[in-house]
């Protein structure tokens, strides 16, 4: 087989749907199915450089979004064990004192004044590169991800079908995470 090249930029065209297609048969939940194949993107970029060209750009993006599969479930399958531990031991005696991890993890219920400072810049971050945004892509990924509105509510809204809609808030996700990067988490 001859060297293949990557072409990053040609992804979402060549291969939203199809991945989307060969996820959402896996996780049986259209967002995560359009989050894991978002993150595969993502990974993709960041693991080019490890690309040896011995596959085609589809042979090597579905090896990463298995990974993304096998992950999601594992993390699906830690959280409900832990759940399960936290759950059994605070049915233990009134007197007995804990020591477990989640009990030292600041209680995000209650925030101190920093935090609030951070969250209210972050917020501020956030508004300002979906004001960056292209009109359009601001628009639908504000109804889909902040005002949770249904996809085919969006879909008929703006005359698109489900997968230009995914392709919509993939390059939106994008365009925000550089936007962010750049302004907010440079500084950290």
């Amino acid at each position: 087989m001859p060297d293949v090249k990557l072409v990053p930029e040609k992804w979402v065209d060549r291969y939203s749907d199809y991945l989307f297609n060969y996820t959402i048969t896996r996780v049986n939940d259209a967002i995560k199915a359009q989050d894991l194949v978002s993150e595969t993107f993502l990974a993709g970029l960041k693991s080019a450089h490890r690309f040896k060209g011995n596959s085609t750009e589809r042979t090597w993006l579905i090896s990463i979004l298995k990974r993304k599969i096998i992950d999601h479930y594992r993390k699906i399958n830690s959280n409900k064990g832990k759940a399960e531990v936290r759950m059994s031991y605070m049915n233990t005696s009134k007197d007995e004192n804990g020591d477990w991890m989640e009990e030292r993890v600041q209680d995000l219920r209650n925030p101190n004044v920093e935090d609030d400072i951070e969250q209210k810049e972050l917020g501020e971050a956030i508004n300002e590169c979906i004001a960056n945004l292209p009109e359009r892509y601001a628009t639908i990924f504000v109804q889909k991800t902040i005002d949770n509105m249904e996809t085919e509510t969006i879909c008929k809204e703006h005359d698109i079908t489900a997968s230009n809609l995914w392709v919509i808030i993939h390059r939106a996700r994008v365009q925000l995470m550089e936007c962010l990067n750049s302004k907010w988490f440079k500084n950290e």
